[in-house]
């Protein structure tokens, strides 16, 4: 997906939804997110990896494997992401993207610049949310 957008280009609802300019905006900054990731991921690593035998005492290496540990929650809550921004640019591919899972009508293109992986209308998530409260506390 190779279009060259505007400088300064924002989607604008005064255009056709998911118009080729909007696919392209969206599946740049998809990308972009996924790419900056994959960087703090590997920036992680690398610090963990020099750092993993600097503390000589006890209870200072203690709080800082707790650092890591809290670290490494984090890049796992980054790697999920990652398979949801993959699965958000194969919609996007597909002509799919933008549209909600649930009732087929346009995300307004404010959440989506918000969360371009976002897969339902916010009525829609607001819903599922409710219905997952409901049935989690039975």
């Amino acid at each position: 997906m190779e279009i060259k957008l505007p400088e300064g280009y924002k989607p604008s609802p005064d255009e056709e939804f998911m118009n080729e300019n909007q696919k392209a905006y969206f599946h740049k900054k998809l990308l972009d997110w996924k790419a900056d990731i994959l960087r703090e991921s590997k920036e992680t690593l690398n610090h963990l990896q020099e750092d993993s035998q600097k503390e000589p005492d006890i209870a200072d290496r203690a709080s800082t494997e707790t650092d890591w540990s809290i670290e490494l929650r984090t890049r796992d809550r980054q790697r999920k992401l990652i398979s949801k921004i993959d699965s958000a640019i194969e919609r996007i591919k597909r002509g799919e993207y933008g549209y909600c899972e649930v009732s087929g009508e346009p995300i307004s293109l404010s959440r989506l610049d918000a969360r371009p992986i976002a897969m339902m209308t916010l009525e829609a998530q607001e819903e599922h949310e409710k219905y997952e409260k409901v049935h989690r506390d039975n």
